[in-house]
């Protein structure tokens, strides 16, 4: 089965947003086993519409299709499938109950004519409710081909995915099993995990597909089958793993389907029931956001300083003033020193840091551009690593953030015996 991505909206095509609806429904109808053949962004637009529609419903079993369903004059997406299915709107009193309920609870304005018309839908739609929001998603057939239309908000879209639409599709006859595993690598890059990976990857089965999935300082690798046995197909990935971890042990560094490495970090200190803080500067509270974009990350987070001028690494951190004159505020010296402040100030059992030269100009260091020490504090011991992660900024801080994720990643196994 087959499916079309639509996302609709002039703010998507001038870059005034980005699409992130289209990567997470895609992640989803492939874990049920639905094909998406193509994703497209398209304009408000009415011809735009119904040509982006004529070519989805040739090419695709299913178009699910995301935005222009607002009250305002702009969002056609409504009366254009009116159009394409030679269809009417009329007025859904379970949609228009909800809207006022929904005034009633959250909204001081009056509703006016604009937002009751959120409750007209086309006549043959079955309508999927939406708890968050006013425009309800809606699922309509057309020769045989499956619409559904959802608003563009991102927390709507994946609730009417999830509550009404997923389940729906899932329970179709003929799905495929779709089965992914993804081993996560680090230390190396594609070219040369590929040269070690040669004979094996030629040997692979034909029903196994493999891909490389390289981002600054890691390297995914995912293996993917697709069938009806799915006896077979778990079996068949598996025993490849088995393989994978004979031939490059020394690079894995944990395995991950949804999970990336600050996932696998997160999930480490709440099993051991340990705490982190951060300190950094370079980096400029990356590390800390990631870790906070983590449901439950309170559990182990104590907290984090963004010392970025030397000034604040002596005022917020305490660090020594002549240790930074003798050694620079780039150095493994005072990497080290604010990790221990770190875990000093927080009262937590691991602490890293972060000191560097991303670039363009030099800064408060003399060091290289692309200088960087990562601190780490343990309940052990403290020791700072030097890094050369080019002259790029953007790849410099995104190394260094992804770097120190996996050195705590391996202090936390080494700490738990695994």
């Amino acid at each position: 089965m087959k499916a079309t991505i639509i996302t609709i909206g002039d703010e998507i095509l001038i870059g005034q947003i980005v699409d992130t609806n289209s990567e997470w429904m895609a992640q989803e109808l492939n874990k049920i086993g639905v094909d998406v053949y193509e994703i497209i962004s398209i304009s408000d637009n009415r011809e735009h519409i119904l040509s982006a529609f004529a070519k989805a419903e040739s090419q695709s079993d299913i178009v699910l299709m995301t935005g222009g369903l607002g009250p305002t004059k702009d969002d056609i997406t409504k009366k254009t499938i009116c159009e394409y299915t030679n269809d009417t709107l009329v007025l859904n009193q379970d949609v228009l109950d909800h809207v006022t309920q929904l005034f009633a609870k959250y909204v001081k304005d009056a509703m006016v004519d604009m937002n009751k018309d959120q409750a007209l839908v086309p006549s043959q739609a079955q309508i999927i409710k939406n708890d968050f929001g006013t425009a309800p998603g809606m699922w309509f057939e057309n020769n045989g081909v499956i619409f559904i239309s959802m608003p563009g908000v991102p927390f709507e879209m994946k609730e009417i995915m999830l509550s009404g639409v997923l389940p729906r599709l899932k329970a179709m006859p003929g799905l495929p099993f779709i089965h992914h595993r993804t081993i996560l690598t680090a230390g190396q890059g594609e070219s040369t995990i590929a040269t070690r990976l040669e004979d094996w990857q030629n040997n692979l089965p034909a029903s196994i597909k493999l891909a490389y999935l390289p981002s600054l300082g890691t390297v995914r690798l995912r293996l993917s089958s697709k069938g009806m046995d799915k006896g077979h197909i778990l079996k068949s990935v598996d025993d490849q793993i088995k393989e994978l971890y004979l031939l490059i042990p020394d690079i894995i560094v944990g395995e991950s389907n949804e999970e990336g490495l600050v996932d696998q970090v997160s999930r480490l200190f709440k099993e051991q029931n340990k705490s982190l803080a951060t300190a950094e500067s370079c980096t400029g509270g990356k590390i800390a956001n990631l870790i906070t974009e983590i449901p439950g990350a309170s559990q182990f987070f104590k907290g984090s300083t963004i010392t970025y001028a030397t000034a604040s690494k002596v005022d917020i951190l305490g660090i020594d003033e002549t240790l930074i004159d003798k050694y620079s505020v780039v150095s493994h010296e005072v990497a080290e020193a604010m990790a221990v402040a770190a875990k000093k100030k927080f009262e937590s059992n691991y602490a890293i840091a972060t000191t560097g030269n991303a670039g363009p100009s030099k800064g408060d260091s003399d060091a290289p551009v692309g200088t960087v020490y990562i601190g780490i504090a343990t309940e052990d011991e403290s020791f700072a690593l030097k890094f050369m992660m080019g002259n790029h900024r953007e790849r410099v801080i995104q190394k260094t953030v992804n770097k120190a994720f996996e050195l705590l990643q391996k202090e936390l196994l080494k700490k738990g015996g695994q």
